[in-house]
């Protein structure tokens, strides 16, 4: 097993931060947001340092009832190269849905999204994990995620549907306390009973976030400082097992680099990890010496199925009897992507909201999904705020109430800027021209080159005088 020590994720915004800050054995870097053949120089530098850099994937939607996208795993695979990673990660969720399975539009939730604990969806996330195994250069660890909602009529819990995906795959899990916590207070799971239930020893590495509580809902903002309770089922996982790595999370509403670095300090603190295992991980990138990390044992009845390695069942895991036969996956496959599709359109088109979900928390988990959508849209493309100012938000929203997501973030900032353009807004036709300028730039098979994008910059600074 690669022992990482504590880290920290990696965002352009705190970059030199991350840098500076002492004690940093490793970073995580979310792997959509980099090319693998243009690096950012930061992570370059820290590279050169000896830190462990490990991509973290959002988009791959392991969870859903379609296999894995070819292009995104060997996207995925290629960054995971270029940074000498020695394992990629991702999430137990679905963040599409739709499609030929159901004949229906294909829809983004721009989010993670809980997977139902059911024999369906283990047999099919099993599969779709099997299909990146064999896809990916390094080994895969993959993270449960927190969850607004919760699924009825679900089989398992979250510690033996995790147990039996790693005796089925071999997958190592990246286990986040801070989820864990947010499925104490929104879904009543017990954090200990899950950690009790789940293969410590498949653990790559352990996240810890920040979050808040409004009217009895947690949030995972990964904007606000870790709490208590958090770190309380961190020590209890640290009392459970040594884990190889730890790694702080913030994505939003930055903090000074001194409270960033006294969050370490706790991390460190509860785990017992010192900053001597940089000095090791370091000499060992020194000497091009990156481990990959051990699978754990399957059982041998996976041997021919894509399995790398064999033997008896791990400890503590029941064996499992034997994998469903392909017709049964495939109708598993069908039955898991109606359920999906309708959930997610009740999510982000308004449709009636499935029977068994809990209406409210489907309408907060609605409401936040478009906020994200807003928060993502003004930071791929921050001219948008600018342009429109206050009535951005308002004015997004509004939009994704009708207009449910159908590919990525950027797609999503063009169709609401034509959206508006159509309805001939906005109303200023100095803020209109200026709108429909970005929308041509970035909508032809081709973006203008820096001399074009600085003449026009000149001539907007003139209009506003």
């Amino acid at each position: 097993m690669t022992e990482l020590g504590i880290g920290i994720g990696w965002r352009p915004e705190i970059a030199e931060a991350v840098e500076a800050l002492p004690g940093v054995d490793w970073v995580e870097v979310v792997a959509e947001n980099i090319c693998a053949d243009h690096l950012p120089d930061s992570l370059t530098r820290l590279r050169e340092r000896g830190v462990t850099v490990v991509p973290h994937g959002v988009s791959l939607g392991l969870g859903g009832a379609d296999r894995p996208d070819p292009a995104r795993l060997a996207a995925l695979g290629e960054k995971a190269v270029a940074l000498g990673a020695p394992l990629v990660t991702e999430h137990i969720a679905f963040v599409r849905a739709g499609g030929p399975l159901t004949a229906t539009p294909q829809l983004e939730a721009g989010h993670l999204l809980p997977v139902p604990r059911t024999r369906d969806a283990l047999d099919v996330l099993c599969e779709n994990v099997r299909v990146a195994q064999d896809a990916l250069p390094v080994p895969l660890a993959l993270e449960n995620i927190a969850a607004l909602i919760s699924w009825p009529g679900e089989e398992m819990t979250e510690g033996r549907f995790l147990a039996e995906l790693v005796e089925r795959t071999g997958v190592r899990l990246l286990i986040d306390v801070a989820n864990l916590h947010t499925n104490h207070v929104n879904r009543g799971e017990d954090p200990a009973r899950a950690l009790s239930e789940l293969p410590v020893e498949a653990i790559a590495y352990v996240h810890v976030a920040g979050g808040v509580e409004r009217d009895g809902v947690w949030h995972d903002t990964h904007a606000h400082p870790v709490t208590r309770p958090v770190l309380d089922i961190l020590s209890d996982l640290a009392s459970r097992v040594s884990p190889p790595g730890v790694l702080l999370e913030r994505d939003d509403d930055f903090p000074p680099a001194e409270e960033l670095a006294a969050e370490l300090e706790a991390i460190r603190t509860t785990v017992g990890i010192r900053p001597a295992r940089a000095e090791r991980m370091g000499a060992a990138h020194a000497h091009g010496a990156l481990a990959r990390v051990p699978a754990p044992r399957r059982t041998s009845l996976l041997i021919g199925a894509g399995a790398r390695a064999s033997g008896g069942a791990m400890p503590g895991v029941a064996p499992v009897a034997e994998e469903p036969e392909p017709v049964a996956r495939d109708a598993a496959r069908q039955r898991l992507a109606v359920t999906q599709a309708s959930l997610l359109s009740a999510l982000v088109a308004g449709t009636p909201v499935p029977e068994g979900f809990d209406t409210r928390r489907i309408g907060i988990q609605s409401r936040a999904l478009a906020a994200k959508r807003a928060g993502v849209v003004a930071k791929v493309a921050p001219e948008l705020p600018e342009i429109l100012g206050k009535d951005f938000r308002a004015a997004f929203l509004a939009y994704a109430k009708s207009r449910p997501m159908s590919g990525g973030y950027r797609r999503d900032a063009l169709d609401f800027v034509e959206q508006l353009l159509i309805a001939g807004r906005p109303e200023d036709p100095a803020a209109r021209r200026r709108l429909t300028e970005w929308w041509q730039d970035r909508s032809g098979s081709r973006p203008p080159g820096r001399a074009t994008r600085l003449v026009r910059a000149a001539r907007h600074a003139l209009v506003r005088r």
